[in-house]
């Protein structure tokens, strides 16, 4: 994907990025901060309204052209279908950000089929089909970002969420698949590791002074993630300063991943 002379390696401008479970969370930061590095954002969400609503707020934000879609990324026709639909609107994007992702907690030995369903379901099925289906689209055009948001739980294992760390694992993996199949075609697919972040889905775990401490001691940073920490990194693996980087994971985590 070649930059015209004149903008910047980092630039999305023209570009079309699509960014699943994007309207709240770190999925909806990542989506600001592409929409401000010149993109048209697709946000995605499972409440129409609510994806509309942060699709309305990223173009007042940014300037940046937004749509909104909702379909289900863990029924491969429903992505499909999705697909097609965005496709007759704006072409096949030219970034994917695989974000959606859920949160189980159990011992093994309590952990339901269905909770086990779930997180495979969400966490890594849905980046399988969106993958499979956006990057046909890429492929026909010679070139694509396919963008997985893994975690620091693809290396280190918890109590509790071993089912997790499995499907993040399992990003990672895939990421590497991606890049073995689709680079001879000019695509790249690379993976972001956040590590602990502070989101309204983890906001008990910060309210948690116990917890809380234990995460600022494990990460050499001494803070938890702030969501914007993940937009630069985001930013580089969607545009053509990292045309020559493939199959990596990038791990966003204050050096926890770096130390014992």
């Amino acid at each position: 994907m070649s930059t015209p002379t004149g903008i910047s390696a980092f630039s999305l401008e023209g570009r079309t990025a699509l960014v699943t479970g994007s309207s709240q969370g770190i999925g909806r930061t990542l989506a600001e901060g592409l929409a401000a590095a010149g993109a048209t954002v697709v946000v995605h969400g499972r409440d129409a309204a609510k994806a509309a609503r942060a699709a309305q707020e990223i173009a007042a934000a940014t300037g940046a052209t937004t749509r909104s879609v909702t379909f289900d990324v863990t029924d491969a026709a429903a992505v499909d279908a999705g697909i097609a639909e965005l496709e007759a609107d704006l072409g096949t994007p030219d970034i994917l950000v695989n974000n959606a992702g859920i949160q189980r907690r159990s011992p093994i030995g309590e952990f339901s089929d269905e909770d086990w369903d779930a997180l495979l379901a969400t966490n890594l099925s849905s980046a399988f089909y969106l993958s499979r289906r956006v990057s046909r689209g890429m492929v026909e055009r010679g070139s694509g970002k396919l963008i997985q948001i893994g975690s620091v739980q693809s290396q280190l294992a918890r109590p509790g969420i071993a089912p997790y760390s499995a499907t993040k694992g399992a990003i990672v993996m895939l990421t590497k698949g991606l890049c073995a199949d689709l680079a001879p075609l000019g695509i790249q697919a690379n993976a972001i590791a956040p590590g602990y972040f502070a989101t309204e889905l983890t906001q008990a775990l910060v309210d948690d002074e116990k917890f809380s401490s234990w995460v600022r001691g494990r990460t050499p940073a001494g803070r938890w993630g702030d969501t914007k920490d993940l937009v630069g990194a985001l930013v580089f693996l969607a545009s053509s300063a990292s045309d020559f980087v493939n199959g990596q994971t990038l791990f966003v985590d204050g050096g926890m991943t770096a130390v014992v």
